[in-house]
């Protein structure tokens, strides 16, 4: 309402204001031209009760009896900046998501501290896709709110995050090096950046003599471990891995748990996502087990351990007989 008639200087100085809450109806008046040089106040026209906050000295600018400009700035205060808990990396509360009348994701809640390894457990159709989706920003949640890095907008934050998603995606005809320097630039790294550390990542994995080989070339796991190369050659804060042993052998999944490691050592914060509790008892430090959209377990992975009850399954050839002995006092079935 104001903007059309402002000094090129006022709308500068409008820039990072928001509206201040405490300002009360009718509470405005317009400030003369004479009082703000020292002399005898124009007649209140309402209430005296705002100025805008810390600019002040946009008084001495009135050039005219009255200058109607205050009544539309005065009700602004200089934005606050958000107030950051660095321990945690990411935060989520009460998320939600619905696709249509399915609720796939039903008040999820997570704290990730900073610097850790924290694993996402649960089977598949569980929500663990759905739930990393949303605090990445892919898709937005239907419910609750995300914190990532300081962020409010995860997308914000997208050029300090590595991502390697449950679908595999790698052009064949591009050369190994070339497709982890092209995943760098689409975080902002420059290509030429991008292939000198490529050439590096690709020789310290076992990979250097495949670097200019198209990916067509490579094995499933060989393929996958230069996606994940292209996951951290910006050097991320964060790191997202959905479902990243899926596919690799005995040793590949061993390679990939040291580059984990190695990159916590760094300071880097790493979230995966599992069926296999196996992964998440060798590498992590804190779990969320999510079971039909909902956070059943959130805490360290002994504590998760000892929550378990074992189950066995048994059968027999007859009803009865000296194999009930074996079943420990207690158990139910």
């Amino acid at each position: 309402m104001m903007g059309a008639g402002l000094h090129p200087a006022h709308r500068a100085v409008m820039t990072g204001l928001e509206p201040a809450t405490e300002i009360e109806p009718r509470g405005f008046r317009l400030i003369g031209a004479r009082e703000t040089a020292g002399g005898k106040a124009d007649p209140p026209c309402f209430r005296s009760y705002c100025f805008l906050k810390g600019w002040g000295f946009m008084h001495l600018r009135a050039c005219t009896p009255r200058a109607p400009i205050f009544v539309g700035i005065s009700v602004l205060r200089q934005a606050q900046p958000e107030r950051i808990d660095e321990r945690f990396a990411v935060q989520a509360i009460d998320l939600v998501k619905d696709f249509g009348d399915m609720r796939a994701v039903d008040g999820v809640s997570l704290e990730v501290p900073t610097g850790s390894i924290y694993g996402l457990l649960g089977p598949n159709g569980a929500g663990k896709t759905t739930t990393l989706r949303m605090l990445l920003g892919i898709i937005d949640p239907s419910g609750g709110t995300r914190l990532v890095l300081g962020r409010n907008r995860p997308l914000d934050a997208a050029p300090e995050i590595g991502y390697l998603p449950e679908e595999r995606g790698l052009y064949p005809s591009m050369y190994a090096r070339e497709a982890v320097a092209f995943m760098g630039a689409l975080r902002g790294l420059p290509i030429a950046e991008g292939r000198r550390r490529a050439d590096a990542l690709l020789a310290e994995h076992g990979l250097g003599d495949w670097a200019k080989k198209p990916i067509r070339t490579l094995s499933k796991g060989m393929a996958q471990i230069v996606q994940l190369l292209g996951t951290i050659i910006h050097k991320p804060r964060l790191i997202v891995l959905d479902e990243p042993f899926a596919g690799l052998d005995a040793i590949n999944q061993a390679k990939l748990e040291e580059l984990i490691r190695r990159e916590t050592r760094n300071g880097v914060t790493v979230i995966f996502s599992t069926h296999v509790i196996a992964h998440a008892e060798r590498l992590c430090e804190h779990i969320a087990i999510i079971a039909k959209g909902k956070v059943a377990f959130d805490g360290r992975v002994d504590e998760a351990r000892a929550q378990l009850r074992s189950i066995v399954r048994l059968r027999t050839r007859a009803s009865d007989g000296p194999w009930r002995a074996a079943i420990p006092a207690g158990a139910r079935r």
